[in-house]
């Protein structure tokens, strides 16, 4: 049957020669793919960019929907969408700044939830005086009796495993 060739962006296989591997790396369709793959991970600057020098989508701005889709020429964003985008494309900006400036983390990240976390688990111990006993093991229900378990599913005895004497592992 010969060697297949798969390609990533379109999810296609065919058999692999030059003209039909050259035929499909030129196609509307395997380009189309691959620009939706490539656009995923541009960044919120050059979508916005983008987005702004575009004429609004009469038909989409109407109906809600667009015949071309992804491939419309006019932009599909509302001003709700802009805003939002233009406040993303500001924070990243910030933090690329302060990275620049030297601070490793935004003020007020990870201290505070430490801080956070360290006053609820004191809370938590000062509120609980009594010593807390681990509840008793007790199996699934549903389970077998527990001498028809394998060892590995029974509980461990009262005291732990017992160690053997020159017990070497490994």
């Amino acid at each position: 049957m010969g060697k297949r060739y798969f390609c990533d962006y379109c999810d296609r296989s065919f058999q692999d020669n030059l003209h039909n591997r050259k035929k499909h790396l030129n196609g509307v369709q395997h380009l189309r793919a691959k620009r939706l793959w490539y656009d995923l991970f541009r960044d919120a600057a050059a979508i916005l960019q983008e987005e702004q020098t575009k004429k609004p989508c009469r038909k989409f701005l109407q109906t809600g929907q667009c015949d071309f889709g992804s491939n419309c020429r006019f932009s599909h964003m509302t001003e709700q969408d802009l805003e939002k985008l233009s406040a993303q494309v500001q924070g990243e900006q910030r933090s690329k700044e302060l990275r620049q400036e030297g601070a490793d983390v935004p003020p007020g990240a990870i201290e505070d939830w430490l801080e956070k976390r360290a006053k609820r688990l004191s809370t938590a111990q000062s509120n609980s005086a009594l010593p807390e006993k681990p509840a008793p093991f007790q199996y699934p229900p549903g389970w077998p009796p527990v001498q028809d378990l394998p060892p590995s599913l029974q509980a461990p005895p009262a005291g732990g495993w017992p160690v053997p004497p020159n017990l070497q592992w490994g």
